[in-house]
């Protein structure tokens, strides 16, 4: 059962606290009052509250007076200012200062459930951007991982359990999806994270470049070479060589890879001696190796030499879980130390991507709409997104709703079904869905379905 929403009134005047009362227990809440700003004060610090209606006009402090004291006393709670239509500008000035909203007499039922309504959603969100900030500090044990999909905490299981193995792992999944980061976490995880983790882009260096940045060279061995150089093989020492991008490595340096691997040794170029390799071997692609080798362009023993240990990373759109977590731990990174949080609209749009560039692209986006926004809530219009145009997507839209009219469902048992979809969806997680849906959590907790009516068919 939910609990129940506690409310503290600060009014002077007896006949409106009466009132507020009656009118805040037939919502269904519990409600505290005070005749003053000190008794308000004093009862915001003896107790828990959920939301403060504090009138502006309070006898000895007024309520804009009290603000601090209020907030102070009950942090998390907001509050709502009470004001007669000429101190409108007072319940302004009152915000600024750090009331949530005011609400003006003589009072409007709906309107005043409506700001309490608000401003509890507003302090739920609160309190979700903290929780997924702290979930987000929480998973940098594997540094950086972030998220809390299915697949994520299947690829942390299976470091925990490779981190002290020696064998030679291979990492595979979209551009983006932070392969790197997976490589750096295991060699974090395991017993010689202190020794060296080098990482070299085999895409993005010549053939002839790349043998003796691997390799090394004997001085004298080619033109230039006026001094010997370690090769990171040698370099990486006890700890890891990570290898992105390994499909891209050309035939001939595949198989002196595969004699490192092999022989567990690497020979200079220009050198008669080789060096004993002691270093785990971890490497990345984001194409098909299998592929590779029925084209010719991969190394099927070299293959089996790498993919000792496979990990697969799914795309983000596989994980949309983790998007919420992700973002926020972009948010927090790029903020530079202010505070800046995303709307949940802006969270549904994030939610609903796919996000083709991956983990980066989404960095990308976050920080745009930092640069791009002077506002402290990140709102849709923010993010760098073209707004969408009729498409066939809503041509489909418009059919599914045909199809619901002649079936004889009725609104509720359409948004029910809508939502129930939704649900599933995200996995169950009502948090997320509730983000997706634009609406409040405590909604989708209070809603019942009604019972599913049977569809006719057309």
């Amino acid at each position: 059962m939910a609990q129940q929403v506690k409310c503290l009134v600060i009014e002077d005047d007896e006949q409106i606290r009466a009132l507020l009362r009656s009118l805040l227990t037939q919502q269904g809440f519990s409600v505290a009052t005070t005749a003053s700003a000190e008794e308000g004060i004093a009862a915001a610090e003896a107790d828990v509250f959920d939301v403060v209606l504090c009138d502006i006009n309070l006898p000895e402090r007024s309520g804009i007076e009290a603000l601090g004291p209020l907030r102070d006393a009950c942090a998390d709670a907001p509050v709502i200012l009470v004001t007669a239509y000429p101190s409108i500008e007072s319940a302004i000035e009152g915000m600024r200062a750090g009331a949530f909203d005011y609400v003006t007499k003589p009072f409007n039922r709906e309107e005043l459930v409506m700001v309490i309504e608000r401003a509890l959603e507003h302090r739920a969100l609160e309190r979700e951007n903290r929780s997924l900030r702290n979930m987000a500090r929480d998973s940098r044990s594997f540094a950086g991982l972030i998220g809390e999909s299915p697949a994520l905490r299947d690829i942390v299981s299976r470091i925990e359990r490779i981190a002290a193995s020696r064998s030679n792992v291979l990492i595979t999944g979209e551009s983006g999806t932070g392969k790197e980061v997976i490589a750096r976490a295991i060699h974090q995880a395991g017993p010689n994270a202190n020794e060296p983790f080098l990482a070299v882009n085999c895409s993005a260096i010549p053939s002839e470049l790349l043998e003796t940045e691997l390799f090394g060279h004997v001085r004298g061995a080619f033109t230039g070479a006026a001094v010997a150089k370690r090769g990171l093989f040698e370099e990486a020492g006890r700890g890891t060589l990570f290898l992105d991008e390994i499909g891209d490595l050309d035939l001939g340096l595949q198989s002196k890879l595969l004699r490192v691997l092999q022989q567990r040794e690497a020979r200079p170029v220009g050198g008669t001696r080789s060096v004993a390799i002691r270093a785990r071997i971890m490497s990345a692609t984001n194409a098909n190796l299998r592929q590779g080798i029925d084209a010719g362009r991969f190394r099927r023993d070299l293959f089996y030499r790498l993919n000792v240990i496979p990990i697969h990373v799914p795309p983000l759109r596989e994980r949309v879980e983790d998007i919420p977590l992700l973002a926020e731990h972009f948010l927090e990174k790029q903020s530079g130390g202010r505070a800046r949080r995303l709307s949940p609209s802006a969270l549904a749009v994030l939610t609903r991507r796919s996000w083709e560039g991956n983990a980066r692209e989404l960095e990308n986006v976050i920080e745009r709409a930092l640069v791009l926004s002077d506002s402290e809530l990140i709102q849709p219009e923010d993010l760098p997104f073209e707004q969408p145009s009729p498409s066939e997507a809503d041509a489909e839209l418009e059919r599914m709703l045909e199809i619901a009219a002649e079936s004889g469902l009725t609104v509720r048992e359409l948004a029910d079904r809508y939502i129930a979809r939704v649900v599933e969806l995200s996995g169950g997680n009502k948090a997320q869905a509730a983000r997706r849906l634009g609406v409040a959590v405590r909604t989708l907790y209070r809603r019942k379905p009604t019972a599913p009516a049977p569809v006719r068919q057309r």
